[in-house]
């Protein structure tokens, strides 16, 4: 008779380690934290845009302005002092912004003061308190996001040399030309001075030209710097008389908005 075959014993089978709990739990962990970056990245680029085109139109049918005529011959341009308005309080719109370099749909509302939670994240457009009115001597400075929130001014560097930029508030029509662009730093502050380019300490000089200054972020999703355009006014007519010829001629049709 053979001896018995010696017994074998089977190893325990050991369950996962605490090492490989911690790696997968860092696993779930960053594909959450990407799930939710990813939701982020989609709601700050795109959703922040549909929201703030969808509140800046309504903005607009609330100011409840009287469209212009429809008139047979274009309206004369007048280069004598304009009206100017009040500077008016915080919050409170008092202009639209059309400018055919940007497309015919293109018509933003611009309101007093450039907090970014109360005016940028939400009307749009911006007037930077202190300076010029439209149509004033000076420099009539605003700022608007150039991503995001239905960035307004996403394409300031398409702008050309000559372009208009049309301003109406409630009873004018103001005209604008492009002539320059700058790529600044946040400090300097001296682009949107009456004269720009003055520096605190300079000697005092009153403005004698009446300009537009549009101010935005630069690079793209960047606060580094700020991108800006400089214009000189060109002409003004009252909203009575009709619509400048830059926006008939772009197809821009104020009077069906």
């Amino acid at each position: 008779m053979s001896a018995p075959a010696a017994v074998r014993h089977a190893r325990p089978v050991r369950g996962p380690g605490v090492v490989s709990h911690v790696v997968g739990g860092i696993g779930e962990l960053l594909i959450t934290l990407g799930l939710l970056l990813g939701l982020f990245v989609v709601w700050q680029l795109w959703w922040t845009d549909v929201q703030g085109d969808k509140f800046q139109a309504e903005v607009i049918e609330q100011l409840d302005w009287a469209p212009p005529p429809v008139v047979d011959t274009a309206p004369v341009e007048r280069t004598d002092d304009p009206p100017v308005m009040e500077e008016p309080a915080v919050g409170d719109v008092f202009a639209q912004f059309y400018v055919p370099r940007f497309g015919a749909d293109y018509v933003k509302p611009a309101a007093e003061g450039v907090d970014k939670a109360t005016i940028l994240d939400t009307i749009g457009i911006g007037h930077y308190p202190g300076t010029a009115m439209p149509g004033d001597l000076g420099n009539f400075s605003v700022a608007a996001h150039r991503t995001t929130y239905g960035k307004p001014f996403n394409k300031i560097a398409d702008l050309q040399e000559g372009d208009p930029i049309v301003v109406r508030t409630e009873d004018t029509w103001y005209v604008y030309r492009v002539t320059e662009h700058l790529i600044v730093y946040p400090d300097q502050v001296d682009v949107i001075a009456p004269i720009p380019g003055t520096k605190a300490g300079d000697p005092v000089v009153e403005p004698t030209q009446r300009l537009l200054t549009m101010t935005s972020c630069h690079p793209m999703f960047s606060a580094a710097q700020r991108y800006i355009v400089h214009a000189e006014f060109a002409y003004w007519f009252p909203v009575s008389e009709g619509v400048p010829q830059e926006l008939t001629e772009a197809g821009i049709s104020p009077a069906e908005w």
